[in-house]
C-alpha cells in the first residue's frame, strides 16, 4: 500500500461516525450532538454521519457536518429484521448496506472512525470496513450508553454476536456516555482487564437549546406546561394512552399537558390520541418537532419513557420529571430510570399493563414538588462532550503528528 496523506498534511482531519438506527432517534441524535461538538470544538474538522434513519434529513447540521444514509430496516417484534422501504429481503439489504458504508469509509478516509452502541454494526455490516480502517492505522472507537441491558440478557447476547474479540483486538478506546458511579454498562459482566483498561467514563452528554432555528409558537391554554415525549414513538403508545386517560379522569391536574407522539408512532394510534386529546380542553398534541429542546426548555415539567437522550435532556434542562420506562425487549430504560430514582433525580412509575388513571394523575400532582435534578447531582454529571471532545483530540493530534503507522488507502 502506498502511504496516505496524515490529517495533517491534507490540513484538516475527518472523523467518520457510525449509527445503525433500526427505528427509533435515540442512535442519531446522540450521533448528531457528538458530531456538532465535535466541529465546534475545532475548526479543522469535518465529521461524515453514516446512519439507517429514515427522517435524517429532517434534522438540521452544523457546517463541517453532513451524513450518508443506508438503507432503512426495522426490527420486527420477534428479532428478526426486514427492509424499511426497499422491495428487498433483508439479505439483499444488509449486502447493500454494508457495500455503501466500506465504500463511504474508503473514500472518505477518516482520521477517527466512532461506532456507536453495536460493535461489529447491525447483523456484522461495519466488520470489513473495521479491518480495513485497522490496517491503514485508523483509531477505532466504540461510543457506549449508560446502559445497555440486564446482564443475564446482555451476555448471551454479547457472546452470541462474538462481540469479545472486537473489543479486545479491534477497538482502540470504549467512550461510556455516562459515570460509573451512576450506571455501568459493564455491571455483572465480568470484563476482561484489557477492556476496562480502554474504557473511558466520560459523564452524560449535555443538550442545548438550538441557536438556529425555533419551534412554531404553541399557544397553550394555561402556561407553564408539561411535555410527554415518547422519543421515535414507535413504542410509545402505552405512555401516551396512561397520561390520556389521567387527563380524562382529572381536569384539574396542576399543569396543561403538550403531547409529542413521535415520527414513528403508528398512524392509528396518532389518529386515536389525537381524537382523545381534541376533547380535552388542557391537552395538546403534535407529532414531531426536530428542534424538541426549544419546548423542552419551556416545560415545567417531562413526563417520558427514560431513553438515554431523554435522560439528557432531564438534566441538562434541569426538569423535574417523571418517567415511565420500557421494559421490553430491553431493560435498559427500567435499570437506569430505577437507579435515577434511587438517587433523587427523578420518579418512576411502572406500566403493569393496567393503567389506572388514577396513578398517573397522582404521579402528576406530585411533579410540582419533587427536587430538581440540580439539587442532586454534580455539575460534572454533564461534562460528557468536552470530555469527549478532548479524547477524540488526542487520538487525532496522535494520528497527525505521526504518532500512529498510517497508510493511504489503494487509488
Amino acid at each position: 500500500m502506498r502511504k496516505r496523506r496524515s490529517g495533517g498534511q491534507r490540513g484538516h482531519a475527518r472523523v467518520l461516525m457510525y449509527s445503525h438506527d433500526t427505528m427509533g432517534l435515540g442512535h442519531l441524535r446522540r450521533c448528531r450532538e457528538i458530531a456538532h461538538s465535535l466541529v465546534e470544538d475545532a475548526s479543522q474538522v469535518s465529521v461524515l454521519i453514516l446512519s439507517g434513519s429514515p427522517i435524517i434529513g429532517s434534522f438540521d447540521f452544523r457546517t463541517r457536518v453532513d451524513f450518508v444514509r443506508v438503507p432503512g430496516v426495522i426490527k420486527l417484534r420477534n428479532g428478526d429484521y426486514t427492509s424499511l422501504n426497499l422491495h428487498l429481503n433483508v439479505e439483499e439489504t444488509l449486502e447493500l448496506r454494508e457495500s455503501i458504508i466500506r465504500h463511504t469509509a474508503d473514500t472518505f478516509d477518516p482520521d477517527l472512525f466512532i461506532v456507536d452502541k453495536e460493535p461489529w454494526g447491525l447483523r456484522g455490516e461495519v466488520k470489513k470496513t473495521m479491518e480495513m480502517l485497522k490496517e491503514r492505522g485508523t483509531p477505532l472507537i466504540l461510543g457506549l450508553r449508560d446502559v445497555m441491558d440486564e446482564p443475564a440478557a446482555l451476555v448471551p447476547e454479547w457472546e452470541r454476536k462474538k462481540v469479545l474479540p472486537a473489543l479486545e483486538d479491534l477497538y482502540d478506546e470504549l467512550w461510556v456516555y455516562g459515570m460509573k458511579e451512576v450506571c455501568d454498562p459493564f455491571d455483572g459482566m465480568g470484563m476482561p482487564a484489557s477492556v476496562r483498561m480502554k474504557t473511558r467514563y466520560t459523564g452524560y452528554l449535555r443538550r442545548r437549546v438550538p441557536s438556529v432555528g425555533t419551534t412554531p409558537h404553541l399557544s397553550m391554554t394555561e402556561d407553564p406546561f408539561i411535555l410527554v415525549t415518547a422519543g421515535g414513538g414507535g413504542d410509545g403508545d402505552g405512555l401516551m394512552d396512561w397520561v390520556l386517560r389521567a387527563y380524562e379522569q382529572d381536569s384539574d391536574l396542576p399543569y396543561p399537558a403538550l403531547l409529542v407522539l413521535g415520527p414513528f408512532m403508528s398512524q392509528e394510534n396518532q389518529a386515536e390520541f389525537m381524537g382523545r386529546a381534541a376533547a380535552l380542553d388542557r391537552v395538546q398534541v403534535i407529532t414531531f418537532d426536530s428542534r424538541i429542546e426549544n419546548l423542552m426548555s419551556r416545560a415545567a415539567g417531562m413526563v417520558s419513557m427514560g431513553g438515554y437522550n431523554t435522560f439528557c435532556e432531564i438534566l441538562s434542562f434541569d426538569k423535574r420529571a417523571l418517567i415511565v420506562p420500557r421494559t421490553e425487549p430491553r431493560l435498559e430504560q427500567y435499570i437506569r430510570a430505577h437507579r435515577a430514582e434511587e438517587l433523587g433525580m427523578i420518579s418512576m412509575l411502572v406500566d403493569d399493563g393496567d393503567r389506572d388513571p388514577r396513578k398517573m394523575a397522582a404521579a402528576l400532582r406530585r411533579l410540582p414538588s419533587q427536587p430538581k435534578p440540580s439539587e442532586t447531582i454534580a455539575p460534572q454529571m454533564l461534562g460528557g462532550l468536552d470530555q469527549v471532545n478532548l479524547l477524540a483530540r488526542r487520538w487525532l493530534e496522535r494520528t497527525r503528528t505521526g504518532g500512529g503507522q498510517r497508510v493511504r488507502r489503494r487509488a
